[in-house]
């Protein structure tokens, strides 16, 4: 049986993973033994975009700023935590945009219930390349894309190293959750790797449906003043989860998003693909640093239907939670439309606390 503090350790471990920003947090203080904390960035980026059809662009947003409230309190050797955190993309109209939902979830001890990352998230996000891309971690991975990176509900439990996450199906029919089950192992120095086998009911024709699963890997090297990513994955039904499906790409605001049996083929049988990413992330200086990344998918349908994106960033780290970056992209599929087939530069400017 863990001891309360490793409990308390391992409870604080995952409400920082949950969220990039709530690391930086600012204590807020203590209220009749709960304790608070606020975090969360303001960011200004601009995107000159050169699609390979259409007029170039350029266009610039502050929507992704957002904020968080972190609450914790230990209650007979439990911690109880609760977060929620929201930005700004939401509807509305250029200059005034509705507040959005995020995160919203209630942990105890190892188990974490809510709106929050995926199980493919967790079981692939920390030891992916970083990029300032917005719109996903980007294509190689069963991190989930804007449609399925959080689900409406989500619970989670993990224990020595594994992860176990039932999320709402994306088929409404279902009769299981889909589910992701994790094992990762974290080393001295940064490295570490991510192993998960995934599966959800995959709805086909004439209202029948069918288990799709697949595994995937995940790992990060570090070395010296670096680090190198690489993982995969192969399996049948992952489309809403890898954001690429035989119809195309699958995301809140591309075709086929609608048609969650985007995994199967004109007679109803499921379709498999496989994908991959590798990168770099090089310290140029104290302040400075690089990262390359590629990633791609393959799905095995009629059309050999692929996709890629490359990135490669700057970060500058200005003064402490203040960072400055650029970052070029270019890809073959568009899976957002803010992102589509082309190359984009994209700079920006964050503060974080």
């Amino acid at each position: 049986m863990k001891k309360p503090m490793q409990k308390k350790i391992l409870t604080i471990a995952f409400i920082a993973a949950a969220s990039s920003t709530s690391v930086s947090a600012l204590e807020l203080g203590e209220v009749g033994g709960t304790k608070f904390s606020v975090g969360g960035y303001l960011k200004a980026e601009a995107i000159w975009g050169n699609p390979d059809s259409g007029e170039k662009s350029v266009e610039g947003s502050a929507r992704q700023s957002r904020l968080n409230l972190k609450a914790t309190k230990e209650v007979d050797g439990h911690i109880i935590g609760g977060f929620i955190e929201g930005d700004f993309w939401g509807a509305g109209a250029s200059g005034s945009y509705d507040w959005r939902l995020r995160h919203a979830y209630i942990s105890i001890d190892n188990f974490t219930v809510g709106q929050t990352w995926s199980g493919g998230f967790f079981a692939t996000a920390p030891f992916d390349a970083p990029m300032i891309n917005f719109f996903g971690v980007g294509w190689g991975t069963i991190a989930g894309n804007g449609g399925t990176v959080r689900p409406d509900f989500v619970a989670h439990y993990r224990t020595n190293g594994f992860t176990i996450s039932a999320q709402e199906p994306l088929f409404q029919n279902a009769d299981m959750p889909d589910m992701v089950v994790s094992y990762t192992q974290r080393f001295d120095g940064g490295s570490g790797y991510s192993a998960a086998i995934t599966a959800r009911e995959v709805e086909q024709l004439a209202d029948d449906s069918e288990i799709g699963a697949g595994v995937s890997f995940q790992g990060k090297l570090a070395y010296g003043s670096g680090e190198l990513f690489a993982g995969a994955f192969s399996g049948k039904g992952l489309g809403v989860n890898t954001g690429l499906c035989v119809g195309g790409t699958w995301g809140p605001s591309t075709a086929p998003r609608n048609n969650t049996n985007c995994d199967i083929d004109s007679a109803g049988n499921l379709v498999s693909q496989t994908g991959f990413n590798v990168g770099v992330t090089q310290r140029l200086t104290d302040k400075l640093s690089g990262t390359l990344r590629y990633g791609k998918v393959m799905v095995d349908d009629t059309a050999d239907t692929s996709a890629f994106m490359t990135t490669a960033t700057l970060m500058y780290s200005y003064l402490p939670g203040l960072d400055l970056g650029i970052e070029w992209r270019d890809q073959d599929m568009a899976n957002h439309p803010l992102r589509p087939v082309g190359q984009q530069v994209e700079v920006m400017a964050m503060y974080k606390f």
